[in-house]
């Protein structure tokens, strides 16, 4: 309403200024909202498609990490395995 305030308050704040301001919105909103509309689809498919692409890629490095993972806790089972093997074996019956 600030907004509002300021531009009444400078083009001299009677009624017949509001009038003549409201009745110019109303006649220039419908040629120039959907202009603005029009020009914002492209923008905003360009930030989705910027997000699914960051979405699949996290996907992508989430999985590689998790299969890194599951590689390096099969190693050290295989490494406590054998080591307790070793030991099991050097231990004179």
């Amino acid at each position: 309403m600030a907004l509002w305030e300021s531009v009444t308050k400078s083009l001299g704040g009677s009624w017949t200024t509001n009038l003549l301001i409201g009745t110019a919105a109303v006649i220039v909103a419908p040629i120039v909202v959907p202009a603005v509309l029009a020009g914002i689809r492209p923008v905003a498919k360009t930030a989705i498609r910027g997000g699914v692409f960051l979405y699949d890629k996290a996907g992508e490095i989430v999985t590689e990490a998790g299969e890194q993972m599951s590689d390096l806790v099969a190693e050290a089972r295989a490494e406590l395995v054998a080591s307790a093997a070793a030991r099991s074996d050097s231990v004179p019956s």
